[in-house]
C-alpha cells in the first residue's frame, strides 16, 4: 500500500511520526474532566497506556462508555488505546524509528493486524458520529472537539505509519490541528492542546524549504522552534499529555542531537512510569550511540 506522492516525502514522514501519533494521548481540559463520574475515570485508562497495559485500559474505556453510552469520548480513547498497542507490537514506539531519515526510509514494512484494524476504525466512526451532532448543537462542546481532534490525529497516523499512504496523513494532520485551535479558542487554558498544534509546527518546520512553500499554499505554515515550545507549554503545565509532551521532546532532542536533554527528559519518565521498560531501553541506546 506504499504510496509515493510527491519527491520530498522523505523530509515529512519521520517527522510527522512524533505524533505518535499527533494525538495519543490528547486529554481534555480539567473543566469538562470534573464531570467524569466517581469509580469510572478516563484517567485511570491513560495512566495504564502510558504504563503499556493495553487490557487493563481498554476495560477502563469500556467500563467508561458503559456509563456514558453518547458520550464520543469513551470510543475515541478506546480507539487511542487500539492503536497504541499496535504501534508497540510493531516496533514504533522505539527511538530508532524516528532518530533520522535514513532510518525511518529503510525501516521494515509493517504488517497490521486486521482484526484490531476493524475495531480502530468502528471506534473511531462510532465516536464521529457522537461528536458531531453535539457540535452542531453546541459549537463550544469542549468533549466534542477533543473527539475530532482525537479522532483526526489518530486517523493520521494510521495512515502514515501502517498504511503508508502519505498525502492522506497529511490531510488528516491538517485536520486535526484545525480541531486543537478550536479547542483552544473554547478554552484558553486547555495546555493538553498545545500538543496538537505544537506537533504541526514542528512538522511543517523540519520540511525542506520547497515543501513548506509547497505546503504553505495549502493553508498550513510551521516553524520548528514555535513547535518546541509549544510542546514544552504542555510538558510543564499539561494536565493528561504532559509526560507524552515529554516523550516527544525527547525524541524532537534525539533529532537535534541534543542527547542531554532527551537523557534527562527519558529519566524523569522511567523514574515516573516503573512499569514502562521503552523509557530505560531508550536511555540505554543513547548511552551507546556514538
Amino acid at each position: 500500500m506504499a504510496r509515493r506522492m510527491f519527491p520530498l516525502n522523505n523530509r515529512l514522514w519521520p517527522t510527522i511520526a512524533l505524533c505518535l501519533a499527533l494525538l495519543i494521548w490528547l486529554g481534555r481540559s480539567a473543566k469538562a474532566a470534573d464531570t467524569i463520574s466517581s469509580g469510572v475515570s478516563l484517567d485511570r485508562g491513560f495512566g495504564l497506556l502510558y504504563n503499556l497495559d493495553f487490557a487493563k485500559a481498554h476495560e477502563v474505556f469500556q467500563s467508561w462508555q458503559q456509563v456514558h453510552p453518547d458520550d464520543p469520548l469513551g470510543p475515541v480513547c478506546d480507539a487511542a488505546g487500539l492503536l497504541f498497542s499496535e504501534f508497540n507490537r510493531l516496533g514504533v514506539l522505539e527511538s530508532q524509528f524516528y532518530q533520522d531519515d535514513r532510518s525511518f526510509e529503510a525501516r521494515k514494512k509493517l504488517t497490521p493486524d486486521s482484526a484490531v484494524r476493524d475495531r480502530f476504525y468502528a471506534a473511531l466512526e462510532q465516536a464521529d458520529a457522537h461528536a458531531r451532532p453535539r457540535l452542531a448543537k453546541n459549537p463550544q462542546d469542549r468533549d466534542a472537539l477533543f473527539a475530532l481532534t482525537l479522532s483526526s490525529g489518530l486517523k493520521a497516523d494510521y495512515a502514515a505509519l501502517i498504511e503508508k499512504r502519505n498525502l492522506a496523513s497529511l490531510h488528516y494532520t491538517k485536520e486535526a490541528t484545525s480541531w486543537a485551535e478550536q479547542l483552544l479558542v473554547v478554552d484558553p487554558d486547555c495546555y493538553d492542546a498545545h500538543l496538537a498544534t505544537g506537533v504541526s509546527q514542528y512538522i511543517i518546520g523540519s520540511m525542506a524549504a520547497p515543501m513548506r512553500w509547497l505546503v504553505r499554499l495549502g493553508g498550513v505554515s510551521g516553524d520548528k522552534q514555535k513547535g518546541i515550545s509549544e510542546l514544552k507549554l504542555t510538558a510543564q503545565h499539561g494536565r493528561y499529555l504532559a509526560p507524552f509532551a515529554r516523550i516527544l521532546l525527547a525524541i524532537a532532542y534525539v533529532r537535534e542531537k541534543d542527547r542531554p536533554r532527551a537523557r534527562e527528559l527519558l529519566i524523569g519518565l522511567r523514574d515516573e512510569f516503573p512499569q514502562n521498560p521503552l523509557f530505560g531501553e531508550e536511555i540505554a541506546r543513547l548511552d551507546v550511540r556514538p
